[in-house]
């Protein structure tokens, strides 16, 4: 989007459409995590638990993301910088609560596993076809695509992770996996928080020289 003075500008979210398409995420959000968590406790699913809780960090952080739009540059980064700081601590939860649970010999039920996973796949795809159009905005705006993004990689993992359960009857694959996507939350997190600093930098520079 270009702005003025040849000056390229990030799409902030002030879009009707945008605006209408992150309403239909955070309702598929809520209503996954209430459907997978109650899943992966019945499978005693670590990888289960742990995508359903990024369901439902997903749900309130864009909810975050669609409260600030329109608001100014900095408010808007520093939205995205507190939904940085919460991805990096829901991966550093499941990367311990992981680590916690290899000692722990149950098998998971990999039918379940494998069932809930394809259903959270499908939602989670209907939601990045929603926000594949908004990839490169604003740190705000982006967190959200990356957030999707992330999800639908986890389905495909919690997938193949009850896949493996089925075809050794271990756990590990059940872990392994959740330490997967522990590690993805992290790299995510940290790309967020970047550009939102780099932005609340920006924009408090531009204030200055205003002054």
């Amino acid at each position: 989007m270009a702005g003025c003075c040849g000056e390229i500008t990030q799409f902030d979210g002030m879009s009707a459409a945008y605006k209408r398409r992150l309403w239909m995420v955070i309702a598929i959000n809520a209503a996954m995590f209430v459907v997978e968590m109650s899943a992966g406790q019945a499978a005693q699913s670590q990888a289960l638990k742990a995508d359903a809780l990024d369901f439902l960090g997903d749900a309130l952080t864009y909810a975050l993301s669609l409260a600030v739009i329109g608001m100014a540059v900095r408010v808007r980064a520093t939205a995205a910088l507190f939904k940085g700081l919460s991805l990096l601590l829901l991966g550093l939860w499941v990367l311990g609560s992981t680590l916690y649970r290899v000692i722990y010999t149950g098998v998971p039920e990999a039918a379940i596993m494998g069932g809930i996973g394809f259903l959270a796949l499908a939602a989670n795809v209907a939601s990045v076809l929603l926000l594949v159009a908004y990839k490169d905005g604003d740190a705000n705006v982006r967190s959200v695509w990356l957030c999707s993004r992330n999800d639908a990689i986890g389905n495909v993992a919690v997938m193949l992770a009850a896949l493996g359960v089925w075809g050794t009857a271990s756990g590990w694959p059940d872990l392994i996996v959740a330490g997967g996507m522990a590690g993805l939350f992290v790299t995510s997190s940290v790309q967020i928080i970047r550009q939102a600093l780099s932005e609340r930098r920006e924009a408090g520079e531009t204030q200055n020289r205003a002054a």
